[in-house]
């Protein structure tokens, strides 16, 4: 989120709903959008294989945009 602090908290909202269904996800969203890590990075953090988070990204940014819209 590049736009002003109203977009931040939607998407903190957002990320509480996600967080809801799938834990992994909004805790891979908080990593790479405000902690401005690689997947490489995260999959350490989170120790899952850098593949399965991409397929978490995938999943995690379509549903955020359809929430966000």
């Amino acid at each position: 989120a590049n736009g002003g602090p109203d977009e931040i908290l939607e998407l903190c909202d957002c990320l509480e709903k996600l967080r809801k269904i799938d834990e992994r996800q909004a805790q891979l969203v908080e990593l790479k959008v405000f902690g401005g890590l690689s997947f490489d990075e995260a999959a350490d953090v989170m120790k899952i294989s850098a593949a399965t988070l991409k397929r978490d990204w995938l999943m995690a940014r379509a549903w955020l945009y359809r929430e966000l819209a």
